[in-house]
């Protein structure tokens, strides 16, 4: 299994979400993140920019999948920070860094309008040189997914945390489920299933399970992920409590697609193939 949603962080570093004195200002690094994975199965990890706002992060995630290939299998880089130079140095960026450059890149914010322009101009170069969008939007996730990869059809897209739905026991989830069935409608949305144990924490496991198979049902294995969102998860529970949570929702598959879910979509839409030199 290959999991996909990790994160590294140092808060003396930056990271400005993280307060002193709160659930999450520890320091993580990349002996925490192999022993958190101690027993699971797994055949790596995509690690993802913690949001510390500044391009060395992009440098450090680069830096530990180089020394670290048994470890991280991919990465994926903060959009928002190299907005600034503009596509044509970012492309030359990307084109320096060759085999070693990120899997993907993330934008974040309350909503895609709520993102900085900067940084959505970008996303014509990700098209072009095959890297995945990462989307984590608070608010109409799914929704601009399907509209950047309407635009794009050669970007995959990827939501992140299902696209941060609301608690399911409130009638607000109804859209959601909406939303799921009109991004389908756009093969090249990937929908990662992470973020449970923080976001559906206290909700029966039987309303999670339907939302998990609802999801790999509608889009099908070839489009769906699965992320613990670890150390995000800690404060409700550990890596393996996270990754468990999907577990019911997918029962139903074969094994076959099972392992397409686990392994082999991760594999092909990040590019993980192994064939990237070291370096």
């Amino acid at each position: 299994m290959i999991d996909c949603h990790v994160h590294l962080w140092d808060p003396a570093e930056g990271f400005p979400w993280i307060r002193p004195g709160g659930e999450h200002h520890h320091t993580f690094g990349e002996g925490d993140l192999e022993r958190s994975g101690a027993g699971l199965d797994l055949t790596g990890a995509v690690l993802v920019e913690a949001s510390r706002g500044d391009a060395g992060e992009t440098h450090a995630l680069r830096g530990l999948r180089l020394r670290r290939p048994d470890l991280v299998a991919g990465y994926v880089a903060n959009l928002h920070v190299h907005g600034g130079d503009g596509p044509g140095p970012f492309r030359l960026l990307l084109h320096e860094w060759g085999a070693s450059r990120p899997n993907g890149m993330r934008l974040g914010g309350a909503s895609w309008t709520d993102t900085p322009e900067p940084a959505r101009a970008l996303v014509p170069v990700l098209a072009e040189e095959g890297l995945v969008l990462e989307l984590n939007l608070r608010q109409g996730a799914l929704t601009a997914a399907a509209g950047v990869a309407a635009r794009h059809p050669e970007l995959t897209v990827v939501v992140d945390h299902l696209g941060n739905p609301p608690d399911l026991r409130l009638p607000a989830a109804d859209q959601w489920y909406r939303d799921i069935e009109r991004a389908a409608a756009t093969p090249n949305v990937v929908v990662k299933i992470s973020g449970l144990l923080t976001q559906q924490y206290g909700t029966p496991p039987g309303r999670v399970a339907h939302m998990v198979r609802h999801v790999v049902d509608t889009l099908g294995p070839d489009r769906c992920l699965i992320g613990s969102d670890w150390p995000i998860c800690l404060p409700r529970g550990s890596r393996a409590d996270s990754l468990a949570m999907s577990r019911p929702g997918l029962a139903h598959l074969t094994g076959d697609q099972r392992e397409r879910v686990l392994h082999t979509t991760p594999v092909r839409v990040y590019d993980l193939g192994g064939d990237r030199p070291r370096g």
